[in-house]
């Protein structure tokens, strides 16, 4: 506050936009903790830049006229609050003494850092908003010793294997996927017939603990891309790719570099959304595909279709030339929600359900219907890798669950566990339920299909 009644000279304009930005932070968390079960971090704040950039994925959460509104009575105030109150005759004085203080009491608090278990509700008890903001923000800032992180991709110092004949390799971490049929059943099973059958024909398949719920994609990316657990991230568990994962962190992309592939990243969306434009370079892949190389026709709904992306990596692995195995990590987005701006026909229920929708169950409709294209995608996959002559290995796996409160509030909410299966076209065989941490999945995905 005193640094704007320093600039502004005005008291009670200082002091009621002060608190009116954080009334702000505090509706934000409000909302973010009933869509995502967690409260606002520091990490959050560059999500203001982005819902200006990419209003879809966020206003809506927050309520649009929720969201009109308060800019409308911003403005307004703004106005008033300029043209009515005048400038105070020792502003500079008493704004400069108020800002020594703050910044001397902020100096003392900093003598003895609060002690964070980055588990964000219980910090947020313990401390409050204000206190937990403040000491992420510094938590973020401290160096972090990439050797100490554990990724098992860390040790691996394999060279180029010219004897054997290396497999193409594909990962598809798909939007929003888990088996939503084990939430309700009057899902059709074969809204997931050939998701059905890659798992019955999988190396290994099961659960996967993953490393975010609702939204946050990137955590359950990085933790698989790199095998590193979150909860050795400390901080930047909240967005890896903030400042973590642009330090070069060993990664499954690399590991693959060292043994010869070629690594592309597939996602259909803004490649400066998270920064995946450096980031996933600085991950180790060659090239980065992102929505430009889509177009309006490939979609489904709001976003690229998954057959879109089905399409790009036989395309990929298909190209004529190509002289190193493949690797590919695809990024899926057509089920990106908020899915309650969709509709569905209602004679097109009878395709994805077996009985009528309940009340309360309306936003199920749009999210079974990109349940059924991911399938779709699965089918694509499973054919054409079938159908080559170079062994080629696919895993597959969702990176969280999707936000449907309302669906949660009459059904209860999943535990927060997506599926997973690695499957090669070289030797489809069952195998056991094996659950995982994802941070385990990328290894196992190697180990599976290494040469014997």
């Amino acid at each position: 506050m005193g640094l704007l009644y320093l600039i502004t000279g005005r008291a009670w304009f200082s002091a009621v936009n002060v608190l009116a930005l954080w009334l702000l932070i505090v509706l934000v968390s409000n909302a973010k903790y009933h869509s995502l079960r967690e409260p606002f971090v520091c990490a959050d704040f560059e999500y203001f830049s982005d819902a200006v950039r990419f209003p879809r994925l966020y206003l809506p959460f927050f309520g649009i006229g929720k969201a009109i509104g308060l800019a409308l009575l911003f403005v307004v105030y703004l106005a008033c609050g300029l043209y009515f109150e005048p400038v105070g005759a020792d502003a500079r004085v008493v704004a400069s003494s108020a800002l020594l203080c703050g910044l001397a009491l902020l100096w003392l608090g900093s003598r003895k850092p609060l002690q964070a278990t980055f588990d964000a509700s219980l910090d947020l008890v313990r401390w409050g908003l204000a206190a937990s903001l403040w000491t992420y923000f510094f938590a973020a800032r401290r160096p972090v010793s990439l050797a100490q992180l554990n990724s098992p991709f860390a040790e691996d110092q394999a060279r180029p294997m010219i004897d054997v004949t290396l497999a193409d390799l594909v990962s598809v971490q798909s939007e929003s996927f888990f088996d939503a049929r084990r939430l309700w059943p009057g899902i059709r099973p074969q809204v997931l017939g050939h998701f059905d059958t890659l798992r019955s024909e999988a190396r290994a398949q099961g659960r996967l603990q993953v490393a975010a719920w609702g939204a946050n994609t990137v955590r359950t990316e990085f933790a698989f891309l790199t095998g590193i657990k979150v909860d050795q991230l400390g901080v930047h568990r909240f967005n890896p790719y903030r400042h973590l994962a642009r330090q070069g962190v060993a990664s499954i992309a690399l590991a693959l570099k060292r043994q010869g592939y070629r690594t592309v990243c597939v996602h259909p969306y803004a490649g400066s959304f998270y920064g995946r434009d450096k980031v996933l370079p600085a991950l180790g892949f060659d090239e980065f595909i992102d929505v430009r190389s889509f177009t309006e026709q490939q979609k489904a709904g709001p976003f690229i279709g998954d057959c879109a992306v089905a399409d790009k990596i036989t395309e990929l692995l298909d190209a004529p030339g190509r002289t190193q195995p493949l690797f590919i990590h695809a990024i899926t987005m057509e089920n990106h929600g908020p899915l309650h701006l969709e509709t569905v026909e209602a004679a097109d229920l009878t395709q994805w359900f077996d009985r009528p929708l309940p009340d309360g169950l309306r936003d199920l409709a749009p999210y079974v219907r990109h349940l059924s294209n991911a399938d779709r995608m699965l089918g694509q996959l499973r054919g054409h890798f079938l159908a080559r002559g170079t062994p080629t290995g696919l895993c597959f796996f969702g990176d969280h669950v999707p936000i449907l409160p309302d669906v949660y509030g009459v059904l209860g909410a999943p535990d927060g566990d997506t599926e997973y299966f690695i499957w090669s076209n070289t030797a489809p065989t069952g195998s056991p339920l094996a659950d995982l941490g994802v941070e385990q999945l990328a290894k196992a995905f190697v180990d599976q299909l290494a040469p014997a």
